[in-house]
Parts: C-alpha cells; structure tokens; sequence
C-alpha cells in the first residue's frame, strides 16, 4: 500500500498569547517555538506513522530550514526521493499564532511554489507506483489539476484537501476520488448550493469535517454524521491533516467510509492533546491503546 502526498513543506513559527493583538498594537506573548509544518509533509508524516509506505513529493529551499524539513520527513520513514532542493528561493514557512486553544495562520510559500506542472516528468513514476495520490492548496492551483488529470487517465486514486480555500472547476471534483473540504472551504467552492445538496451531488466523495463536531457525508442513500472524540485539546494545528491522513490509510485497508471517518476521527482527537502540526500525530500503536479504539480497525 503505497501513498504519495504531493504538497508544501515548511517550518512553522508558533506564538502562544492570551492577548490577540489588534491592528497596530504590540502585545506580550506567553512563549514561541519552531516546528516542522505543510500540509503536504504534516499529512505525509500522519500517515507514514499510521504505517503506510508513504512518498513525498515538493520544493524546499537550499536554506537550513529545507535542510531541516528533509531530514525530519526521513526520521519519520518518509520516502524524500521526489523532494526538490531549489536555490532562488527561500523554503515554505507558516507563522502561527495559538489564542484560547484555537490557531490562526499565515502562510509563506516560497518553495512551494515551484512545484509547477513542467516538473511532473521528474515524479510521474512515483504517482504511478501509488495506491493513492494526496493534494491541498499550498502549491499553484495548475499543478494540482495537472495532478488530477495524470491520475485520472492512469486510474490513480486521489484525495483533495482543499485548504486554504480556493475554487475548483466542477471537471477536476468530478475526476477526484475524495474531496475533503471544512465547511468553510466547501461555502467557497460550492458557493450557490446547500451542504446537503452538494454532499448528495458527491456520495462517498465528498466528507466535510465539521471540527469537534465530526465529518459528514452522503453514503448515496442518506447523510450520516460521523461525530468526533472529546477531548481537550493542547493545539489544534494539524488536526486536519492527521484526519485526511488516517482517513486515506484506512480506505485503502479496506474500511468502509462511516468506520474510515471514525478512525480518522480518533486520530485527530489524539494528535490535538499534543503540541505542534506533528507533535501529536498518533502512531498506530497509539491508536490500539485507546479504548475507543475498535476492533474493525485492526491493521497492519
């Protein structure tokens, strides 16, 4: 079982404050630290914890944080053959603010965004070895339909995270296999419909995840809501992206959709008492030590 995840990898700056600054203010924060980010790395590592033979694929910087961010991907069995070392530009960095237990993020590229579709030759071979091909929104929009139609034509298996939010033409959802939107970013992309006429339109392909509510979906005769694990939560950074993570590793066992969310669900719930994008990803041994931890999940 083999998952490739093409995607941004970057070094995140975190600030913890009790006090959100307003426009022009200084405040005091409460402490900061540094930690490895992306998306693209953050599910690559969720998943290769979880025990899938994972790849990766993107752009970082000549600079000691790309050097960083590689070797990190490969401490956590990471296959970084596909990874490119560019040198006009910096690597991809995240600037993370943490208030009340929630985060807000902005989001430099660099690197990332040189993972244009004119580089596909260099990794077609890796998207051909795959199982499933992982994608978001933090490399040029081009190169993810690039991506998809690849894999379309070569009967690849796909997942898209669409975050941060952008709009994706109706031909690129239709040639997905998974479409894994928040609420936020399924408004974006399906601006003029309700969520319960978009998850009909899209059964079994379409799972929006509702934070500590859980994700929902259409199993083609009705919705079903799949609701989340409570916790409290140290950081939420990355809690997404385990989702997405445990979410594919578990389809491509073999579980069905409803017992596919629930553990991807239990991931998440354990990555968030954790610190950091990939602090608190579980490994699967893990994931047997909860007791909500079922049987019907059990693989190798």
């Amino acid at each position: 079982m083999k998952i490739t995840v093409v995607g941004s990898m970057s070094t995140d700056f975190v600030v913890t404050t009790k006090v959100k600054p307003n426009q022009g203010e200084t405040v005091f924060g409460e402490k900061f630290s540094t930690a490895f980010g992306g998306k693209g790395a953050n599910q690559a590592v969720a998943a290769s914890r979880l025990g899938v033979d994972v790849a990766m694929v993107g752009a970082v910087g000549k600079d000691d944080f790309g050097t960083e961010i590689v070797a990190n991907l490969v401490k956590n069995g990471v296959d970084v053959t596909c990874v490119e070392r560019v040198t006009h530009t910096e690597s991809g960095s995240a600037h993370i603010v943490l208030y009340e237990n929630d985060n807000s993020i902005i989001v430099i590229p660099g690197a990332n965004n040189e993972v244009k579709p004119a580089a596909m030759t260099k990794f077609q071979s890796q998207l051909l070895a795959s199982d499933l091909v992982i994608l978001q929104n933090e490399i040029p929009q081009e190169t993810n339909e690039a991506i998809i139609d690849f894999c379309w034509q070569n009967g690849i298996k796909t997942l898209l995270n669409p975050a941060p939010a952008r709009s994706i033409a109706k031909e690129y959802i239709e040639k997905l296999t998974y479409l894994t939107p928040n609420e936020h970013e399924s408004a974006i992309i399906f601006p003029d419909q309700s969520r319960s006429e978009v998850l009909a339109q899209y059964p079994n392909k379409l799972i929006i995840t509702l934070g500590a509510m859980g994700a929902i979906y259409h199993d083609g005769t009705k919705e079903e809501i799949i609701p989340a694990f409570e916790v409290q939560p140290v950081d939420t950074t990355g809690a997404g992206d385990t989702f997405n993570a445990a979410m594919a590793t578990a389809l491509l066992q073999g579980l069905k959709m409803s017992e596919a969310l629930r553990f991807a669900n239990l991931a998440a719930a354990i990555s968030v008492q954790g610190f950091g994008a990939q602090g608190g990803m579980p490994t699967l041994e893990k994931m047997k030590e909860q007791k909500q931890y079922e049987k019907a999940w059990d693989f190798e």
